[in-house]
């Protein structure tokens, strides 16, 4: 006998709906969400899409009818409950808005649990846009199929940021003049990684200060801020994050 097909097939799409979701509700989708699942998927009624809520998890539901510019979507089953996300912060200062924005793109598919912008006397941009980096990263969940999204905290200066510095939570300092290899340790956790031309003397000399904070070294190369930040955050999530539960 044929095997029966997976169901929700692997190309079910996938989307985010910032409400909380539940068995059994229905729910109108209108607007770019609903132009892509009836233009771009081409849903028809009986459709499967999958939505998750950054609440309480992720679920399946099944088009029950379309009309030209909105459609209407019961949830038939939860498939899973919202990932337990490691205790990590990227404390990102700001760099050109592409480059920052993939920064926030990677951090998301990386599975941070919070990502700080941060100001600092060397960077070429002084503001940053909340709802563009939510959206680059509501669009890596989705693709990536995560089930949780990083809170992204409001725009602090680096003085404002080290005043107000949680005790308990260690600060590792992506350093490009040196420290020591970064073999994260446990407990909460937060990486700092500078802008394209680096903090100033007294911004370093400040950073290397703090009692939260351990400056080290991502090895022998100078790496873009957009690099290191992706390197750091790999290391910690090998070291000290989720990556060694992953199931073989």
């Amino acid at each position: 006998m044929p095997a029966t097909p997976a169901w929700p097939p692997h190309s079910t799409p996938r989307m985010f709906i910032d409400e909380l979701l539940a068995e059994g509700r229905e729910l109108q989708v209108a607007g770019g969400q609903a132009h892509y699942l009836l233009h771009v998927m081409r849903l028809n009624e009986g459709a499967p899409v999958k939505l998750f809520d950054d609440r309480s998890g992720e679920y399946l539901a099944t088009v029950v009818n379309t009309g030209k510019r909105d459609l209407l979507l019961r949830i038939e089953a939860k498939l899973r409950e919202r990932e337990t996300v490691p205790d990590l912060w990227l404390c990102q200062a700001l760099v050109k808005k592409d480059r920052f924005d993939w920064i926030a793109e990677k951090a998301c598919e990386l599975g941070i649990a919070r990502f700080q912008p941060v100001l600092t006397s060397r960077c070429v941009v002084d503001k940053v846009k909340e709802d563009r980096l939510r959206s680059q990263m509501v669009e890596a969940a989705e693709q990536c199929e995560r089930t949780a999204i990083p809170a992204i905290a409001p725009l602090a200066k680096i003085d404002a940021l080290l005043k107000d510095w949680p005790k308990e939570r260690t600060l590792y300092f992506c350093d490009e003049r040196g420290g020591n290899a970064f073999v994260p340790g446990p407990g909460p956790a937060a990486i700092l990684v500078g802008p394209e031309g680096g903090f100033t003397a007294e911004e370093n000399e400040a950073i290397r200060a703090h009692p939260a904070a351990r400056a080290v070294s991502l090895g022998p190369r100078i790496l873009r801020a957009d690099t290191a930040a992706v390197a750091a955050m790999s290391v910690w999530m090998a070291s000290q994050g989720d990556w060694s539960n992953v199931a073989p």
